[in-house]
């Protein structure tokens, strides 16, 4: 079965070592390491230092983080985007994280020849630094109508920017959700990904916005399809749920929907073949 997790914003008033505590207690060994708490250890100091002396804690806990979100207001056709962004890498690195998801966003006000050739400069030197490394940096599908959206875009963007080395693809199954940004569905998507897959955001809505619930709630997307189309494509990376939606409640109540939550994950992923 893959390993599975909710990304650690979950517990976002927490610090990284209660969080790691948390989630441990509810019965998960990984998960998804958020921007959030990405900046409480930048805040501490040497990125590459900090990061090892985490994964050491967790380590001898029996807990990693496979997956991390990287600056989630990264603007990557800003000047000097790819050496705001450096510190963050070393930081996921040293954490022994091996999906990085990052937004391919900003420059909304460019056109689009200019925004496509920003980006794709970023994420050439973001590659190259860490080359050599087993580090993929996982491109996002967004919403907006100058973000990319389909694994098409995606693919796009990483083809001009170096190819598979260190880049990949992230699928948001909420953001491709959304009716007025849909362009394609999930087993589309993953069949276009394809061996490119390599970091999932799991969420629900119900068409009208980004309501980040879990599977099988109040939204409305197809989870047999987008659990057929990842066995068929032999995903083989974390299954991670993103859902701020769910949050609204007490840190009790909390800690009971991620038992809820663990079950859920047990019963998809088995229910799969994955």
């Amino acid at each position: 079965m893959l390993k599975y997790s909710v990304w650690s914003s979950y517990f976002v008033e927490l610090s990284p070592e209660d969080m790691i505590t948390e989630f441990l207690n509810a019965g998960f060994c990984a998960t998804e390491f958020s921007d959030e708490h990405g900046f409480m250890l930048l805040d501490r100091g040497n990125p590459e230092k900090e990061g090892a002396k985490l994964k050491r804690y967790a380590d001898g806990l029996g807990f990693s983080f496979p997956q991390g979100h990287l600056l989630l207001r990264a603007d990557l056709c800003a000047d000097g985007a790819a050496d705001v962004l450096k510190p963050w890498l070393d930081l996921f690195v040293s954490l022994g994280i091996r999906s990085g998801v990052l937004h391919a966003a900003g420059g909304d006000s460019l056109d689009p020849e200019e925004w496509f050739e920003r980006r794709v400069g970023t994420l050439t030197q973001l590659s190259e630094y860490v080359k050599g490394t087993d580090f993929t940096i996982c491109l996002e599908n967004l919403c907006g109508s100058t973000r990319p959206q389909t694994a098409e875009d995606l693919n796009a963007l990483i083809d001009a920017s170096g190819g598979d080395a260190n880049l990949g693809i992230c699928l948001d199954t909420g953001h491709l959700h959304i009716k007025k940004e849909r362009q394609q569905s999930q087993a589309d998507f993953i069949r276009t990904a394809g061996k490119r897959l390599k970091a999932l955001h799991i969420a629900d809505n119900d068409t009208t916005g980004d309501m980040h619930l879990m599977p099988y709630g109040r939204g409305t997307v197809d989870w047999p399809e987008v659990m057929t189309s990842l066995r068929t494509v032999g995903y083989d990376r974390l299954f991670n749920l993103e859902i701020p939606g769910e949050r609204r409640c007490p840190i009790p109540i909390l800690r009971e929907k991620l038992r809820y939550c663990r079950a859920l994950c047990e019963l998809m992923l088995s229910s799969a073949g994955l």
